[in-house]
């Protein structure tokens, strides 16, 4: 049974006593707040494990308490709940440094899945090999989790960093998006590969200049090319 703590950030009760019950099943502790500054201000007192927070809030939306917890340096995992099914709030959140989003209505079993599978892959990212990886004139150090082109430090994020290490691993290997979500971000479901391609766009950028380039395979998905 797990014990870590969750932050869940809605403004709807019955949103989160739902949310509350599934996670309690489950063996997770909870605590709760109903706005964004009291988010914040949770977030600094308790160190969850992971946040669910909605996007529509009263004082702080959710877009903006994310902004603010990356700025800050707070890498905390992030699940977004977004009220409308538009992309643009979606790719927005990723776009913030969220690691994931669901929309309302959702299925709280599944939210409960996309926290365990975040939670899951951090451990194992801690526990990985930490041999650094060689691509061209990229290294990759997993203890670490940095990313050196030549002289300098890459500044990702950790899901770049998780997305860039699974293709590296298998440089020329074709990967679909389905298997990436699977592999770099642990999702067993389908439907979220708008996820991969806004991280894909991300480190295609912070890579420019690179021998090392992430080309798309029409109608397959990305391989790591050197």
């Amino acid at each position: 049974m797990s014990s870590e703590l969750i932050l869940l950030v809605d403004d709807e009760p019955s949103i989160l006593q739902l949310a509350r019950l599934y996670f309690e099943r489950d063996g997770f502790r909870i605590q709760e707040v109903m706005d964004g500054e009291s988010a914040l201000e949770a977030v600094a007192k308790y160190h969850p494990a992971l946040i669910v927070l909605d996007v529509m809030l009263p004082k702080l939306d959710g877009f903006e308490v994310c902004r603010k917890l990356r700025a800050g340096g707070d890498s905390t995992p992030i699940i977004m709940l977004t009220a409308r099914d538009e992309d643009i709030d979606k790719i927005l959140g990723l776009e913030l440094g969220a690691d994931d989003y669901l929309t309302k209505p959702f299925n709280p079993r599944e939210l409960v899945a996309r926290t365990k599978a975040i939670l899951r892959r951090s451990d194992n990212k801690k526990q990985a090999d930490t041999d650094p990886v060689h691509r061209g004139d990229l290294t990759i150090l997993p203890a670490a989790r940095e990313v050196r082109l030549m002289d300098r430090t890459l500044d990702l994020r950790a899901q770049e960093f998780d997305l860039l290490l699974t293709l590296a691993e298998q440089p020329g290997r074709v990967f679909s998006r389905e298997q990436l979500l699977q592999l770099a971000w642990g999702f067993d479901f389908y439907g979220q590969t708008r996820t991969v391609d806004v991280h894909i766009a991300h480190l295609r950028k912070k890579i420019e200049g690179s021998t090392v380039k992430i080309e798309t395979v029409t109608g397959v998905g990305y391989k790591l090319v050197s």
